[in-house]
């Protein structure tokens, strides 16, 4: 049976250096953001980092713990694997290039939507066990974008600020960021069933 606190050198080894650039990323886009504190966290970009940066630390530091199990489970991982993902794809997509950017702006949007999503899916493919995942835990890891994105709307309400122009209802309307926000979750449904079924193949074909 897996258990997170007898890991192999070579993936507390990835942690490390994972979480590392991680917090560097998020580091460096704090010091150099105008944005408060709130706004700042506001960010899904933002969220997911720190999410792979906190649960790889605590999973290193207490890994036998129950916060320390739980965040290196399979879905746990997976859930992270997935935010990340959309993180990458919708800012290299629609994003990138929207704004002139200094060398550590350049720096800390690499960090954070190209280095680190690519690095944390690889460790997912590598590390994570196999054949865990169900069909179900899909339904889960919708769970917290869909509360991100009602928050976001509802915080935009009060004080007129969105994270992003996607859903900015002050610019766009109501009908346009429903419409966006479910393109948005569309992504995500079709990235969490990959995700499902690359764990799902990778073990039929490791029994091969």
């Amino acid at each position: 049976m897996y258990h997170p606190a007898k890991e192999i050198p070579v993936k507390r080894i990835c942690k490390i250096a994972l979480a590392s650039i991680s917090w560097a990323g998020i580091i460096l886009q704090l010091s150099i953001a105008s944005d408060s504190l709130f706004n700042f966290i506001s960010y899904f970009t933002i969220l997911a980092n720190l999410f792979i940066a906190i649960s790889l630390s605590i999973s290193l530091i207490k890994p036998a713990s129950k916060i320390g199990i739980f965040l290196d489970g399979v879905s746990v991982q997976s859930a992270l694997a997935l935010y990340i993902f959309v993180v990458a794809v919708i800012y290299n997509s629609i994003i990138r290039g929207a704004w002139t950017q200094t060398t550590a702006q350049f720096i800390a949007d690499n960090l954070l939507h190209v280095l680190i999503p690519v690095l944390y899916i690889l460790y997912w493919l590598i590390f994570v066990p196999k054949g865990i995942l169900k069909w179900k835990d899909l339904i889960h890891w919708i769970y917290f974008p869909l509360i991100y994105l009602l928050y976001c709307l509802l915080r935009g309400a009060l004080i007129g600020w969105y994270p992003y122009f996607f859903i900015n209802v002050n610019e766009l309307g109501y009908s346009r960021v429903f419409i966006n926000i479910a393109m948005i979750l569309a992504l995500m449904l079709f990235g969490g069933a990959l995700l499902i079924a690359l764990n799902r193949l990778l073990k039929k074909k490791a029994m091969v």
